[in-house]
């Protein structure tokens, strides 16, 4: 699929058929996505976990204020930031900011390649970061920032409406 269509073609989805599995070669080209994702001094200062035990989804569910689809998809990559690596920017500016845009960027490469393969994905980042971190016994240094759930798409939400390009942008 080329990227203006996939681009197009993304959507939040928030219901999935549980009875097909995202593959693991699928899973491997969505991190890959992610692993491609440009950052700040090219510190590549993310960490992906993917959750497929459906025990730890549950989990998940609650720390995302009972989001019910976190535990209906197939796979949750949870997106992290390594702050190991913001100290290399010695100043919280790096943390507070870089690693959010880095993380961010990684994000939706991931969410537009599971587009890509057929699959459906949601953002999402409601979510209880402590919560997150004791479910998944995340080491100190790792900073949860998206959930991403990933699945078969169960359902076809429309597009919704966007803004005007000339409302949104002026060229000067």
């Amino acid at each position: 699929m080329e990227v203006f269509e996939a681009i197009k073609k993304r959507r939040s989805t928030r219901r999935f058929d549980a009875s097909k599995q995202v593959s693991d070669e699928q899973i491997e080209k969505i991190l890959e996505a992610g692993r491609l994702a440009p950052s700040a001094h090219n510190l590549q200062d993310w960490f992906f976990i993917v959750v497929k035990a459906q025990d730890k989804k549950d989990k998940l569910v609650e720390a995302a204020a009972g989001q019910s689809f976190v535990g209906e998809a197939s796979i949750v990559i949870v997106v992290c930031a390594d702050l190991r690596l913001a100290d290399r920017h010695s100043t919280r500016h790096g943390e507070d900011f870089y690693m959010i845009q880095d993380t961010a960027i990684a994000t939706i490469q991931m969410w537009l390649a599971a587009t890509s393969l057929g699959l459906g994905a949601c953002w999402v980042g409601a979510f209880d970061e402590e919560e997150v971190k004791r479910v998944l016994n995340l080491e100190e240094h790792l900073r949860p920032v998206a959930l991403l759930p990933i699945g078969y798409p169960a359902e076809s939400p429309s597009p919704t409406p966007r803004r005007k390009i000339k409302e949104i942008s002026k060229i000067i």
